[in-house]
C-alpha cells in the first residue's frame, strides 16, 4: 500500500501564509475530500501534497519517504495530479493525451511495450472514451474533457490520485459522471484519491472522509456523518442550515436557511400574487 501523509506544513506565496501549520495522513485505499470555504487553503494543501509547492516548513511524505527527495520520475509513477482546468495543446487527440500519461513509465532502454498499451485502451475504457480516441481534446464537450485528462491519470498507474475540483464548469450530469469515475477507480483498482469539491452535499456523496478547512488549518475530519454537522457548516461556511438525510445516499444532506425562506422557524409561503 502507498501512504501519503503531511508533517507540520507552512505554505506559503511569497510572504502570503496560506497554510501556517498542518499535518494530515492520507486514508489509504478511500476517497478523501477536501472541503471549505473559498481561500481557505484547499488547493494549496493539494498542491504540496502532489509535490507541486515547495512548503516553508514541514514536509510530505510518500512511501515513508521525503517527496522531495524522490526522484521526479519514481513520484510520477506513485502519484498524479489533475489540476485546475488542465489545457492540452491545440489539436491534440484523445489517445495522444492519455498516452502521455505513460511517460514516467519510459526511459531510454524501456520503449513503448505491450504494457504500455494495455493500460491506455484500459483507461480509454474505464473512462467510456474509446469511441472518441481520435477526436480533438479541445472539441469535447466540458465532461468528455475531463474525462480525457482523467484517464490519463488513469493510463499513469498511480496508487494515489490527487484532483483539485475535478467538477468545476461542469454541468450536473457531468458532474455526476466525473464522481461516479472516481468512485469507480476507487473502489474497483484500490485507488487512494483527495479531491477537492466545492459542493458540500456531493462531498458527502462521494467520500469515505471528509477533510474541513478554515483559514489554512484542519478544523475536523472523518466520516461526512461525523464532520457535516449544523456547527461544522456555521463555523467552516458561516452557514447557517439544517441536515437532514439524503434519500438516495444516506449521506448527510446539507439544507441552508436563509431569511427569506424561515420565519419564526416555519418556512415562508411561496408567492402567487403576480
Amino acid at each position: 500500500m502507498t501512504g501519503l501523509r503531511a508533517d507540520g506544513l507552512r505554505l506559503a506565496y511569497d510572504d502570503r501564509v496560506v497554510v501556517p501549520d498542518l499535518s494530515l495522513t492520507v486514508p489509504e485505499g478511500r476517497i478523501s475530500v477536501i472541503v471549505g470555504a473559498n481561500a481557505c487553503g484547499k488547493s494549496t494543501l493539494l498542491r504540496a501534497l502532489a509535490r507541486l509547492l515547495t512548503p516553508k516548513a514541514g514536509s510530505v511524505h510518500l512511501d515513508g519517504r521525503s517527496i522531495h527527495g524522490m526522484p521526479t520520475r519514481d513520484v510520477a509513477r506513485r502519484l498524479g495530479i489533475l489540476p485546475q482546468a488542465p489545457v492540452a495543446p491545440e489539436g491534440l487527440t484523445v489517445i495522444d493525451l492519455v498516452t502521455r500519461g505513460r511517460s514516467p513509465h519510459q526511459s531510454w532502454w524501456r520503449q513503448w511495450s505491450s504494457a504500455d498499451e494495455t493500460a491506455v485502451t484500459g483507461a480509454l475504457r474505464a473512462t467510456g472514451l474509446t469511441d472518441l480516441a481520435d477526436r480533438p481534446v479541445d472539441e469535447l464537450s466540458g465532461g468528455q474533457r475531463q474525462r480525457a485528462w482523467i484517464a490519463m491519470a488513469v493510463a499513469q498507474e498511480t496508487p494515489v490520485l490527487l484532483l483539485d475540483e475535478p467538477t468545476t464548469f461542469l454541468d450536473l450530469a457531468h458532474q455526476i459522471d466525473v464522481l461516479d469515475l472516481v468512485v469507480d477507480l476507487n473502489r474497483h483498482q484500490g485507488r487512494t484519491v483527495v479531491m477537492v469539491l466545492h459542493d458540500l452535499n456531493q462531498a458527502c456523496r462521494y467520500a469515505d472522509h471528509v477533510i474541513a478547512m478554515k483559514a489554512g488549518r484542519i478544523v475536523t475530519h472523518g466520516t461526512p456523518a461525523d464532520v457535516v454537522t449544523p456547527d461544522l457548516v456555521s463555523e467552516v461556511f458561516d452557514v447557517t442550515c439544517q441536515i437532514a438525510t439524503d434519500p438516495v445516499s444516506g449521506t448527510p444532506l446539507v439544507i441552508p436557511t436563509s431569511r427569506h425562506h424561515v420565519h419564526n422557524g416555519q418556512e415562508s409561503p411561496v408567492r402567487t400574487d403576480a
